[in-house]
């Protein structure tokens, strides 16, 4: 989507095919030599079913509190390497001064089978990635940090996922925007061992992901209709009925309350910040 502001820092990195139902990207923030050492800045971010890590490679960011937004209490993000489970609330952060940052977001589903971690343990939570990662992904975690450049960094990122993942990446498929991950993950669930009731199906979207089937397919709808409403408003057009029957909503009303819900704003007010607000850099590079 095109920025109205200068010298947006934010780009989003995209992985080889090979990886591509493992990783959905990596978000990467550097403000060095663009915000002074007194700026404040504030990050939003939507609800996702993904899980990240999070690199703070310079300056460091505390969480925000506020109603309707995920967070309970106020303080700084763990470690120098997060991890963020699956979020089912908008998110807020702010800090101060130059930061340099990289936010890579996996499948949920792919991360447990790498390495174990249950995902449902972590809905709307961040901690320690170095409490919570097995021995190899620890130091993986620590080289990350330590290269010189962000193409370097990218380049260890991708060489490791990517030979840990070619033995599943088979059985697991290559799927996105949400709305096709949810699709093949019901589909893979439906086909997995003994028992095909909705109930066991949902059981085990829910044991992979984190999150049950009737929320993922929520969001999934939600983000339809984050591209719907950004696409209509660039071009001018403001058909919100015909915007929500084709995001799968009953009405108008509907879609206002289910975007309100995923993102902490309507979509009107979503898209003017989109335009004109540093802070709605992560949805930007979404598009």
């Amino acid at each position: 989507m095109p920025s109205d502001l200068p010298n947006d820092p934010a780009r989003m990195w995209l992985p080889s095919l090979a990886l591509a139902g493992c990783v959905r990207g990596a978000m990467l923030c550097d403000t060095r030599g663009v915000f002074g050492a007194e700026r404040a800045w504030h990050n939003y971010f939507p609800t996702t079913p993904l899980v990240s890590l999070v690199w703070w490679l310079h300056g460091r960011a505390c969480r925000v509190v506020e109603s309707g937004f995920a967070y309970e209490e106020e303080g700084p993000f763990p470690g120098d390497v997060s991890f963020a489970g699956p979020f089912t609330l908008p998110s807020q952060s702010r800090g101060a001064g130059p930061a340099h940052v990289l936010h890579l977001l996996l499948a949920p589903d792919a991360l447990q089978a790498l390495t174990g971690i249950d995902p449902g343990r972590y809905v709307n939570r961040v901690v320690d990635a170095r409490q919570l990662l097995p021995a190899d992904w620890r130091r993986w975690a620590q080289a990350v940090r330590d290269v010189a450049d962000d193409g370097a960094r990218l380049n260890l990122v991708e060489s490791f996922l990517a030979a840990r993942w070619r033995p599943l990446a088979q059985a697991q498929g290559a799927r996105w925007r949400y709305q096709y991950w949810t699709q093949a993950l019901a589909a893979r669930a439906a086909a997995s061992g003994p028992g095909r009731s909705l109930r066991q199906i949902e059981r085990r979207v829910k044991g992979w992901a984190g999150l049950p089937l009737r929320e993922l397919r929520a969001m999934a709808r939600v983000e339809e209709a984050f591209f719907n409403v950004v696409n209509a408003t660039l071009a001018g057009e403001r058909r919100w009925a015909e915007l929500a029957a084709d995001s799968g909503y009953a009405d108008q009303s509907h879609l206002c309350r289910e975007t309100r819900r995923m993102t902490g704003f309507t979509p009107t007010e979503l898209a003017r910040r989109l335009r004109e607000e540093e802070r709605f850099w992560a949805h930007r590079l979404w598009l």
